[in-house]
């Protein structure tokens, strides 16, 4: 059987809200800002084990903060299919630009950031952490990886997706659901195997432990402590295996930390709803403890002054208040 829930149409701030409070009910806590005029809606089946979840929105946003998973009771992966339209998935430290019939992966226990274009569809298929480990180990190391509509198997895998929601809609009978659960999961699990076959075939203990130290850096990344140091002495390795985990990105541990504080400021800057933040606010919020270095890396990431950033992002500046300290 298939709940649908509808935002009803009301002024743009009001659906924002409702929206918000609709996800957050059925999917999982989460902020939701909608950009156009269009009134989303919700329509979510239990599979066995598996939780499916379709969705119509037009152009916004739904964002997973530091503040949504301090309420996880219980670690959940979600496979996105975009079934129309096209949106930016940001988690992991990485930004899959999603087409229609394109995946990616999410653990509800890490920021992330949707964000579409414009009117778009997915579907998400959720299912507990012991659960997904059974069909894809290691999990973590796929989450944020974009998966293409043409890679592999990743098209069946789309069409089995599609197919399982419409009936589920028509009725499933419910003594196949786990049955079907498990297919389901090995169809998509599987045409992520082989489309990172090499991700795989690496050092699969390198591998995971480079999924680890990603997912602790998130975790931690509005710590202004955090550092190499820091990280290998709370994950217990030694320095020289870090250096070791991030050398096969040709990026070190302290400038992985860097471009992802970094790249959450920008983030922010261009988000509408933390206009009231003086810039300094953003990127001490994000682990930046000096003006100054945070101006300069920012104008060497971006290639103009956070000032010039944010005001194209947004079209003004809001006043800043006396106490920001100046920055670019």
């Amino acid at each position: 059987m298939v709940e649908v829930h509808r935002v009803p149409l009301a002024p743009r701030a009001s659906r924002s809200r409702a929206w918000t409070d609709l996800y957050s009910a059925h999917v999982e806590r989460a902020h939701a800002t909608l950009n156009d005029d269009h009134a989303p809606s919700l329509s979510c089946a239990t599979l066995g084990p598996v939780s499916m979840v379709s969705l119509a929105l037009g152009a916004g946003t739904i964002q997973r903060t530091a503040e949504h998973i301090g309420h996880v009771t219980e670690a959940h992966y979600t496979f996105l299919l975009q079934l129309s339209g096209t949106a930016t998935f940001s988690h992991y430290g990485q930004d899959a630009l999603l087409g229609p019939g394109d995946f990616t992966l999410c653990n509800n226990a890490v920021p992330s950031l949707y964000a579409a274009d414009g009117p778009a569809e997915l579907v998400l298929i959720r299912t507990g952490a012991g659960t997904m480990r059974d069909h894809l180990p290691s999990p973590e190391q796929f989450c944020g990886r974009h998966l293409r509509a043409g890679d592999g198997l990743s098209q069946s895998a789309a069409e089995l997706c599609r197919s399982v929601f419409a009936q589920l809609a028509g009725g499933l009978p419910e003594a196949v659901h786990n049955r079907v659960a498990r297919n389901l999961l090995d169809a998509i699990a599987t045409a992520f195997a082989i489309s990172f076959d090499e991700l795989i075939s690496s050092s699969a203990v390198l591998t995971g432990r480079h999924a680890r130290v990603r997912l602790f850096i998130e975790e931690n990344l509005r710590d202004p402590e955090l550092s190499p140091g820091l990280i290998a002495s709370r994950l217990k390795v030694s320095s020289r295996y870090l250096r070791m985990i991030f050398a096969a990105g040709n990026e070190t541990a302290s400038a992985y930390v860097l471009r992802r504080r970094l790249e959450e400021c920008a983030r922010q800057m261009a988000d509408p709803a933390s206009a009231h933040l003086t810039i300094t606010d953003i990127a001490f919020g994000w682990g930046f403890n000096s003006a100054p270095h945070f101006a300069r890396s920012f104008r060497e990431r971006f290639g103009k002054a956070p000032r010039v950033y944010r005001r194209e992002k947004l079209g003004s500046v809001p006043p800043a208040r006396s106490a920001e300290i100046p920055v670019e």
